[in-house]
């Protein structure tokens, strides 16, 4: 005989960027999820883990002053395929 355990379940609102939102439920509905479920799956993830279920890494000053370079378009130079080469 199998017995399945209820679980009592919470509802939780929270505010999410509605474009974010939107693009996440397409990822999610190409893995037959809701996003409930994704959710649930994220939070258990989190207990299991005892932390977030992925890497948070945060630069370091000389990657954000790279990073801030590329988007100003200061301090780079025009490599070719041949410069590389030499």
């Amino acid at each position: 005989m199998i017995v399945l355990a209820v679980q009592e379940k919470s509802r939780t609102n929270i505010y999410v960027d509605v474009n974010m939102k939107n693009q996440a439920k397409e990822i999610f509905n190409q893995y037959g999820l809701s996003l409930s479920q994704a959710v649930n799956i994220f939070l258990t993830q989190s207990v299991l883990n005892r932390g977030l279920p992925f890497d948070v890494k945060i630069p370091n000053d000389e990657t954000l002053q790279a990073m801030k370079d590329v988007e100003t378009g200061e301090n780079y130079e025009d490599v070719t395929l041949e410069d590389l080469k030499k």
